[in-house]
């Protein structure tokens, strides 16, 4: 599977939660579409497409047999739609998750049995947990991955970067450090002396 742009994984999330949370509105027109994209709630960055940015990640994902454009009967306007369960043959819990580590970021079980209720009801964490196993072990390429802290990631746009943990100072660096206040505390002892010696004369 080759790896998905931002902008790609954004679209292809929107399309995911319309689908799954308001069927009746599904698929979604262009504006319809960049709206979702863009809205304020339930998103992590929020972000500000135009129309061209959201048409160019449709085209990608067009390209990668992920999304499909709906016209005809039926359809005074072009419509929008996914085809990601189809292509990498996900049900709909797998989906789920899926969705919100797109349009949410990193995430703990909790918070994704919380906030994928209204697209899969998990009966409790455990089924999270195993669900995001398998995506995590699936061949050829996982889908998911354990992060620090307990939080999990979706794959779809590459490896994420794993910051680094604030590492302890040094020993030597430490005794370092506590050699130099010493100095200083003693400079500033003999400036302090100095100044009363200067003082004095004018008295």
């Amino acid at each position: 599977m080759n790896t998905l742009s931002a902008e790609e994984i954004r679209v292809l999330g929107c399309l995911l939660e319309k689908d799954m949370t308001t069927p009746e509105y599904y698929p979604l027109t262009l504006n319809a579409l960049v709206n979702a994209c863009n809205q304020k709630s339930s998103r992590e960055p929020i972000v500000s497409f135009a129309e061209d940015t959201v048409i160019l990640a449709l085209e990608g994902l067009k390209h990668r047999g992920m999304a499909v454009r709906i016209s005809g009967a039926g359809h005074r306007v072009e419509k929008y739609g996914h085809t990601l369960g189809e292509k990498l043959n996900l049900g709909r819990r797998e989906l789920a998750l899926l969705c919100l580590l797109m349009l949410r970021g990193q995430q703990t079980v909790g918070e994704l049995r919380g906030r994928t209720e209204r697209m899969h009801d998990f009966a409790d964490l455990d089924e999270v947990e195993r669900c995001l196993a398998g995506l995590a072990s699936r061949a050829p390429e996982a889908l998911v991955m354990a992060m620090p802290r307990g939080r999990w990631a979706q794959l779809m746009g590459g490896e994420p970067l794993v910051a680094e943990p604030a590492s302890a100072v040094p020993a030597n660096h430490a005794a370092d450090l506590e050699l130099r206040m010493g100095t200083l505390e003693q400079e500033v002892a003999e400036l302090k002396r100095q100044w009363e010696v200067f003082r004095k004369q004018f008295e």
